[in-house]
């Protein structure tokens, strides 16, 4: 006699009746949840992130870390030796190692050179890690602190200081700067939080905008109306790397440091957040908590950065965005080269300021005319659509 035919299961997916199987009712939204984050939450594009060989992903970071490096040391190098007076780099070096009292190549190195150096370090990377950690915090690929109000609210508190309470302190206009920033982050995210749909990117923008341009006006209306005022902030409220000097930017800086170390605290949370609120929390990310410390890392960054050379936009929009681009959205990455790509733009624009024209410009109008293209491509361009 022939053996029986053999029945084969029908193919297709079948369950898993193993005695290890979970099948409780909170396991398919683990699953979900455990999924959500594993996949990449960046846009779309030729980013390392998407090519799903991590030590693809490392090498790329790597090497982004390496070349940024290198255009840094290259910046500032041109920064101390490119101006209204060239410098040999042989001067420039013996000006650095052995300044020589009475030699004018050394005085323009100590008195302008290197406070403007200095400057463009601190004040890039503190606009940058603000940009990267408000953009973040707020899932919103336009945010900035310059188009979301937080230098206007800056600047407003400053003036206002000169103009009404005369106040020429660097210490009480840092102060400030400090308070007009916090207030400015807090009333913005709150018009954009506003309503039963949450926060919402398109909304969050315009109440940013039309917060600046109130705060603009009203700075504008101050300096004006005061001649001391003006005096005072010609240049400042341009945008400008020599007014505060060396001392001066020194005295901000551990505070710009705290912003940064605010922003490094935040970063592994708001990897999280970039899945959306309920994920995050199915993940245990305390959503503010997290929101929180990146608002205090957007005030002390921001803030002091527009204290020291007032309020310069379109950094904290640009540089964030070129990172994520070449190393996908992990954000301790973004913020930690952020750290070196926002002063080898602020010290390109700084060293352009001076050479276009005779005398040079603030580099607050180098910025703008380097940014403004940049966000019309980027609202145009549906790759940045979410992040």
């Amino acid at each position: 006699m022939s053996a029986p035919p053999v029945r084969r299961p029908p193919p297709g997916p079948t369950a898993d009746t193993s005695p290890t199987a979970d099948h409780s009712p909170g396991a398919d939204n683990r699953a979900s949840v455990a999924t959500a984050a594993a996949e990449p939450t960046g846009p779309p594009g030729p980013g390392p992130d998407h090519t799903g060989r991590p030590g693809a992903v490392l090498a790329v970071r790597l090497a982004a870390t390496g070349v940024l490096a290198v255009l840094l040391a290259v910046a500032v190098t041109v920064s101390l030796a490119v101006g209204d007076r060239p410098i040999d780099p042989g001067v420039l070096v013996d000006a650095l190692t052995d300044p020589i009292d009475g030699n004018v190549d050394h005085l323009v190195v100590w008195a302008s050179r290197i406070p403007r150096t200095v400057g463009g370090l601190v004040v890039g990377a503190g606009m940058a890690v603000a940009g990267a950690l408000i953009q973040a915090a707020t899932r919103n690929p336009l945010a900035d602190p310059g188009i979301l109000g937080v230098n206007a609210g800056a600047a407003f508190c400053v003036a206002a200081t000169v103009a009404v309470l005369g106040v020429t302190s660097l210490h009480l206009q840092l102060w400030a700067a400090l308070v007009g920033a916090l207030a400015a982050t807090v009333i913005v995210l709150a018009i954009g939080a506003a309503g039963r749909a949450g926060t919402d990117p398109v909304r969050l923008t315009l109440a940013g905008v039309a917060f600046a341009a109130v705060m603009a006006g009203l700075t504008t209306a101050l300096t004006l109306l005061n001649a001391h005022a003006f005096d005072a902030m010609r240049s400042w409220g341009a945008g400008s790397l020599s007014v505060r000097g060396l001392q001066g930017t020194l005295q901000c800086t551990p505070l710009i440091i705290a912003g940064i170390i605010a922003a490094a605290v935040a970063a592994r949370s708001l990897n999280a957040v970039a899945l959306g609120d309920d994920l995050a929390r199915g993940l245990g990310v305390r959503i503010a908590r997290t929101r929180v410390i990146a608002v205090i890392g957007v005030t002390l960054a921001c803030g002091t950065a527009t204290a020291i050379a007032g309020p310069i936009g379109f950094v904290g929009l640009m540089v964030p965005h070129v990172v994520r681009w070449f190393i996908g959205p992990n954000q301790g990455w973004i913020i930690g080269l952020s750290l070196l790509a926002g002063p080898v733009l602020m010290l390109t624009a700084d060293v352009l300021a001076r050479v276009v024209t005779p005398g040079g410009m603030p580099v607050g109008v180098v910025t703008a005319f380097l940014g403004a293209p940049v966000l019309i491509a980027m609202a145009r361009s549906k790759a940045v659509s979410t992040l």
